[in-house]
């Protein structure tokens, strides 16, 4: 295995990327995290005509958000993304986000898969790995195993709405975050016990995506508390759309330098 490429851009956080706490969204760090991806590809010779000349591209299958300290308005952090191993029709980013001392304040872990123009998996292309600098892995596909829900899961309903649409004309990953958020806040007596359970510090978001929701679609989020934490099941009448789990992390755990 060679070492892996990196990749590294700075972002400022805007004030309608934050919370009423001031704090970024789980959601704006997964959206940081694709667009350094898409960068990182650019900038190595694989940009979107690339992908369009061969109509392939690249689908979120899972994602792992950490969120070890305060992030908050106006601060500049700095992404860096590598692509840590693939697996014939999967790959898995790393991309880790230090604040201005270089202290790690968040880290993002995505498996996406490649799809071809008829949206089935398809092998990942033989340049990609001497540019890259990384060798197949044998992990496997990140899994969210949260079961069927409890009677006692608030069930809430959705619309997707024409702003939470991408390019590719589906939900894009990132506002599944939201809606996790939206779902968690809806079981709380007030906002403010809801902002305390989605803005804690540290925490983990873990989501597994298993489809894309349609233009217009009625989604039911259910959520429930499991353990210390919250399990997450959003679907609509075709079945699961996405399976997830907002954890609260070892708060005396400091985060790498």
């Amino acid at each position: 295995m060679t070492e892996p490429d990196r990749c590294s851009s700075t972002y400022r956080v805007r004030f309608d990327e934050c919370r009423p706490d001031g704090r970024i969204r789980t959601s704006v760090l997964l959206r940081y995290t694709q667009d350094l991806a898409a960068l990182h590809s650019a900038a190595r010779g694989f940009g979107r005509d690339w992908y369009a000349e061969r109509a392939i591209t690249w689908l979120v299958r899972a994602a792992e958000v950490e969120v070890l300290a305060p992030i908050g308005i106006a601060d500049e952090i700095v992404g860096t993304t590598q692509v840590a191993g693939w697996r014939r029709v999967w790959a898995r980013r790393l991309t880790d986000f230090r604040d201005s001392a270089g202290t790690v304040v968040a880290r993002v872990r995505i498996d996406w898969v490649l799809l071809d123009s008829r949206g089935v998996p398809t092998r990942i292309p033989p340049e990609f790995e001497p540019v890259f600098g990384t060798a197949p892995t044998s992990v496997a596909l990140a899994r969210v195993d949260v079961g069927a829900a409890p009677d006692i899961a608030t069930r809430t309903e959705l619309t997707v709405r024409p702003q939470e649409l991408d390019p590719m004309d589906h939900v894009n990953n990132a506002v599944y975050a939201d809606w996790l958020d939206e779902a968690i806040l809806a079981t709380t007596a007030s906002p403010e016990t809801g902002a305390s359970v989605v803005g804690s510090i540290p925490r983990l978001a873990r989501l597994e995506y298993a489809r894309a929701a349609s233009p217009g679609a009625r989604v039911i989020a259910e959520v429930w508390r499991d353990g210390g934490a919250w399990s997450c099941r959003l679907s609509d009448d075709d079945g699961d759309l996405l399976r997830a789990r907002l954890e609260p992390l070892d708060a005396a755990k400091e985060p790498d330098s």
